[in-house]
């Protein structure tokens, strides 16, 4: 019961605070636009609206005074005791605004609250809403003059006004539609549901710009880039007012790509995942949770970036430039690992300067007018021939020792392996296109721990092999034990293992194709890949019939080394595959070079687990030896 009462205090006063919060940023908001109706070059205009400035100024001061202490609360204090002044002095509406809106600022990032909608607000049910609860006093073209307006006495607020809409983002109308305005009547709609109050809001602060420039905002989005970084998520777009913009590009492009962006909310969110301007945003948010001393924010943020951002762009820019793409991984992988060393922060900061010339070269690799039939083909061909190659080799030796052993009747248990892989490779498509999606982390757990438990497989494998190299080894393994060694469990075993190896690189492949199938060319990544399957059945072809004349001795010499050669590259992988996952830390070594097809990165890790790896089989192999001798 005590515990229960103790609960509701907290909740209570959580929600006691946030209201707070809300009503003081409110009050900011209102001096910032409309301290100019009452004062103009230090003339009074209006007597009363200058004595409701100087209230809500007071009314933010207190709020201030009385908010739960934090060492940025004395602070604030002082910016709001500036802003009096400020007030009180008469002084120019911008160097008032400026004071309200960074005191606006300051106080969000001390004491946050929601700032952004759950979802993407849908624009069209904004509209239902406003005709319903707004238009009898806003109007239907939101210009003031809806049919109860003359029984106001104070008129309702016309959003056709372009100066003060240039002044006031969403998240204001936001939260004047939720507490309602004091002293007008403008009610509290708290009881609609968030995702409509967020709906209301967006449509709201559409009204001051025009179709026209809406037309020219859409243009403007989807041929300069640039613009997504200051526009990266739905955070900023509701947060950010077109003034704020316009200091950044102009007022008249401002303009456009608000009226824009404000109809169209859902464009910032399809950008949202597996975009470059999403890296950026979290890396700058990186460095300044590093400079403000919370490294470990600063390093999951350093994560997000990569495994939000970069990772879904992957695909794409590494059939478009795979050394461009190993770089920034490498760099990133870099810069995760400066924050868990304490780099100092300047040199942290060289590093996101870095990162962000590469990714200008990557936005240029990426652009559609980069891409052209030849790259496209070769892009489909290389990706499916790289990824196919490796469990190829593994699966045709499975195959090949199966025929020399004459165990043809154990066959199906590997075919059902790598046809299965292929089948599960389809559904995994499926899901990520039209269901639920994969995450990045999931894309390099996945990767990672394949590779992890393809490599200690094929390590007990390539023993085992090496160990049958001799002729009389072999006879003796023959007379001795093959009744059963292919039998019941055996036989499952070469099912999982062929299974393993072929979803892995089926996984990563349809990642790739995916990406590459979003940019068209449809018919020429198709002839891509059904080149590579071509040179892939060429080389299945050639193993197997080259195989077959092998003496029995040489063949599982040849097919020990490369199950052997296949483990180290696979432990590589798989421990750099969770390292970019934020599983397995990262720790660079300069002087080794990043070579990503022998699975060779430059970590501690990577080149750990590969040592580890090579002297397993070292001792094995001496082992086998022994024997022999």
């Amino acid at each position: 019961m005590l515990a229960t009462l103790v609960a509701l205090v907290f909740c209570g006063a959580a929600r006691a605070e946030t209201s707070d919060v809300e009503t003081t940023w409110r009050l900011l908001d209102y001096i910032a636009v409309d301290y100019a109706g009452a004062v103009s070059h230090g003339s009074v205009l209006s007597p009363s609206e200058y004595a409701e400035q100087n209230e809500f100024a007071a009314t933010v001061a207190a709020k201030i005074a009385a908010l739960p202490p934090k060492p940025e609360r004395q602070a604030l204090a002082t910016e709001a005791a500036r802003l009096q002044g400020a007030i009180a002095d008469k002084s120019d509406a911008e160097q008032v605004a400026a004071i309200a809106h960074g005191l606006a600022a300051a106080l969000l990032a001390a004491y946050p609250v929601p700032l952004a909608p759950n979802k993407v607000p849908d624009f069209a049910r904004g509209a239902a809403l406003f005709g319903q609860n707004c238009a009898a006093c806003h109007g239907d073209a939101g210009d003031g003059h809806g049919p109860d307006a003359v029984k106001l006495d104070t008129p309702p607020i016309a959003f056709t006004d372009a100066e003060r809409a240039r002044q006031r983002s969403v998240f204001a109308l936001y939260q004047v539609i939720t507490q309602g305005l004091d002293g007008t009547a403008m009610p509290s709609f708290e009881g609609l549901p968030t995702d409509d109050r967020w709906a209301l809001a967006l449509y709201a602060g559409h009204f001051a710009f025009h179709d026209v420039a809406a037309a020219e905002g859409e243009r403007l989005w989807k041929q300069d880039a640039s613009l997504h970084r200051l526009v990266p998520d739905l955070k900023t777009l509701v947060g950010t007012t077109p003034a704020a913009l316009a200091s950044k590009i102009g007022q008249d492009k401002a303009d456009a790509l608000m009226a824009y962006l404000r109809r169209h909310p859902e464009t910032v969110t399809q950008q949202q995942t597996g975009s470059l301007s999403l890296v950026r945003g979290r890396l700058t948010a990186s460095l300044a949770a590093y400079r403000a001393g919370d490294r470990q924010h600063a390093g999951e943020l350093a994560l997000s970036a990569y495994l939000d951002g970069f990772e879904p762009v992957e695909p794409a820019l590494g059939a478009r430039n795979r050394a461009l793409l190993e770089r920034i991984e490498g760099a990133m992988g870099d810069y995760r690992a400066a924050i868990q060393s304490g780099e100092n922060a300047d040199a942290l900061a060289d590093r996101v300067q870095v990162l962000d010339d590469l990714f200008d070269d990557a936005e240029a690799s990426l652009s559609p007018n980069a891409a052209s039939g030849l790259s496209t083909f070769l892009g489909a061909a290389t990706i499916l021939l790289r990824e196919g190659l490796e469990a190829l080799l593994i699966v045709v030796a499975m195959i090949a020792f199966l025929r020399k052993a004459e165990r043809i009747e154990v066959m199906p248990y590997v075919h059902a392996g790598w046809v299965g892989a292929l089948v599960a490779g389809f559904a995994t498509w499926v899901i990520a296109t039209w269901v639920i999606g994969i995450s990045g982390a999931s894309r390099e757990l996945t990767e990672g721990f394949g590779s992890v438990i393809a490599a200690v497989v094929l390590l007990s494998v390539g023993i085992w092999m090496h160990g049958k190299a001799h002729a009389d080894q072999w006879q003796r393994y023959i007379r001795e034990k093959m009744a059963k060694a292919l039998s019941g469990g055996s036989a499952w075993f070469l099912f999982g293992l062929a299974f393993i190896v072929v979803y892995r690189e089926v996984f990563e492949t349809i990642l790739f194709y995916a990406a590459l199938w979003t940019q068209g060319n449809g018919g020429t990544i198709l002839a891509g890949a059904l080149s590579a399957c071509a040179a892939l059945a060429l080389i299945a072809w050639a193993m197997l019939r080259y195989s077959r004349r092998l003496p029995i001795g040489k063949f599982f010499t040849y097919s020990s080394w490369l199950m052997a050669v296949l483990t180290v590259v696979l432990a590589g992988k798989g421990i750099a595959a969770l390292q970019e996952a934020g599983i397995v830390s990262i720790a660079p070594l300069r002087l080794v070079p990043r070579i990503s097809l022998v699975g060779l990165f430059p970590t501690t890790q990577t080149v750990a687990a590969q040592l580890l790896m090579i002297a397993a089989l070292a001792i094995g192999f001496g082992l086998n030896r022994r024997k022999v001798a």
